[in-house]
């Protein structure tokens, strides 16, 4: 490794400073805005229901009709699936920081746009709603490979695992913040507004002001990504990429020299070598790339897309499951601005105590563990929970066993974000070479979010053909499989990211 660029050493062997904790935020803003975006979404849609839906005469208050409810939750995931292959395959070529600062003012302009309908029409709302849901999605889904590959190119080797881990975690600052808005909106709506159950009054339970709360919860989410496009756009390009892919030496050492506040030689000739290396330059869809990457990819997008099948099904339902077991009361018995409350609460609640916690254990302890053995325990409890849930399921559903159900379903939260869901996050960002680095993440992170439609969408609907015990078992048999998968995909603990991806064989002149 003597060969290896000294601007590339330097960040491996570089200690842990204030840059790399702003580039934490400025990276971790996206997935923010992300978790928001779709927490708030499932808060909304029984507002929306209420407001746009109402039925004369129906015991029950309105809501969502299949279709529209499938479209608003699913037009977002459509959007990120379309983002993620773009923007990581323009990341690759245009430049992390360039294609960043578009994809976060994507997001910043459609998050407002999305509380701003056309009409009063239910027809115009969610047709706007959907329009607008679906290109935050697309500015959402470039941020997955580019933050991921930014700070993956910016950490050193100690700790690397922990900050890409920690920008992921700053969903879980999401999903609290949008929980607490949707709480202080919906408390301010209620004691501004006072208004009578459903089952007194149909028409006056909801207040015609509710029609400003969903909006107001939605268009907040764009505050924190307007606050951070300032430093976005001040974030020097990484050096692997000037100097790998741009194969500007001198640059690439200018902007590090600045970053870690040492001086550092441009080693033009050095750089000339790697890049003039014909076992470094292949493509995507070479059979060197199939020979050497093939099955890492395989293995990063299959773990990907099966952790996500279980993952949005489960948080998807968590309102039903709510209802069901008896901790939200019948919606009848609430006025519409209560019920965003009771549910916002309950989400909030689960989210304080399992997922946010789960993020933060994957920060602490990637890097003594090891990716491997995180993922591989993750898809093991989450196994172990759904089966746990889904075998004595009338067991749970009973009254005085609600507690032990909430209990089990929050573990099994727990180890998917002290598992899978942090981890295979990380691993694209690490393994593959930089100039297919953004691609390749783009690719596992596109598979993911098909398994999240999967899940969210094919589960909906598998849910009302067989119920949700069997459901549970399907889960388990889902998570079974990411375990099994996980063997594809290699350790990168500790190594630097040109060792990883084997271009440091090339730096070397070795050939592999």
């Amino acid at each position: 490794m003597a060969q290896q660029l000294k601007v590339l050493n330097a960040l491996d062997v570089a200690k842990t400073q204030w840059y790399h904790f702003t580039a934490i935020v400025i990276a971790g803003m996206g997935f923010f805005t992300d978790a928001y975006d779709l927490f708030c979404i499932s808060l909304v849609t029984k507002l929306l229901g209420r407001i746009y839906y109402h039925e004369e005469g129906s015991k029950n208050p309105g809501s969502l009709p299949t279709n529209v409810a499938a479209a608003v939750n699913g037009v977002a995931f459509c959007g990120t699936l379309a983002g993620q292959l773009f923007f990581g395959w323009l990341g690759d070529k245009l430049g992390r920081k360039r294609v960043y600062g578009m994809t976060l003012m994507l997001m910043v302009i459609c998050s407002i746009a999305s509380g701003l309908s056309f009409g009063k029409d239910p027809k115009a709302v969610m047709a706007t709603l959907c329009f607008f849901r679906f290109w935050l999605g697309f500015g959402i889904g470039g941020d997955y490979p580019l933050s991921a590959t930014i700070m993956s190119e910016y950490a050193n080797k100690k700790t690397r695992g922990a900050f890409i881990a920690a920008v992921f975690a700053m969903q879980g600052f999401g999903i609290l913040t949008g929980g607490m808005v949707a709480i202080i909106v919906s408390a301010i709506f209620k004691a501004t507004y006072p208004a009578p159950t459903y089952a007194m009054d149909p028409i006056r339970s909801t207040v015609p002001e509710a029609d400003y709360a969903w909006r107001i919860i939605l268009m907040f989410g764009a505050i924190p990504a307007v606050i951070t496009y300032y430093w976005r756009a001040k974030m020097p390009e990484t050096a692997r990429y000037t100097a790998l892919v741009a194969k500007n030496a001198k640059q690439a050492a200018s902007d590090m020299a600045k970053v870690l506040q040492v001086d550092l030689e441009a080693e033009e000739q050095k750089v000339e070598k790697i890049t003039q290396d014909k076992k470094n330059d292949f493509g995507l869809f070479s059979s060197q790339f199939l020979h050497r990457h093939g099955l890492h990819l395989l293995g990063t997008a299959t773990t990907w897309f099966l952790l996500d099948i279980a993952f949005y099904s489960q948080n998807l339902f968590q309102k039903d499951i709510f209802s069901a077991i008896g901790w939200i009361p019948k919606a009848q018995t609430m006025n519409a601005m209560e019920e965003v409350y009771r549910i916002a609460r309950a989400q909030t609640l689960i989210a304080l105590c399992s997922t946010v916690p789960g993020y933060w254990f994957t920060v602490a302890f990637i890097d003594k563990m090891g990716r491997f053995a995180i993922q591989l325990m993750g898809f093991f409890f989450m196994t172990v929970f759904m089966f746990a849930l889904a075998i004595p399921y009338h067991h749970w559903t009973l009254p005085d066993n609600r507690i032990g159900f909430v209990v089990l379903y929050a573990f099994t939260f727990f180890f998917a974000n002290f598992g899978p869901n942090a981890t295979t996050f990380v691993v694209p960002a690490e393994i593959f070479p930089a100039r297919l680095r953004s691609t390749c993440h783009g690719i596992s992170a596109a598979a993911g979010k098909a398994g999240a439609m999967v899940g969210a969408f094919g589960f909906l609907s598998a849910t009302d053909a067989v119920g949700v015990r069997k459901v549970l078992i399907m889960l388990g048999v889902v998570n079974f499989l990411g375990m099994m998968f996980t063997f594809l995909v290699p350790e990168s603990k500790g190594k630097s990211l040109e060792e990883m991806s084997g271009e440091a064989d090339a730096e070397n002149g070795t050939s592999t």
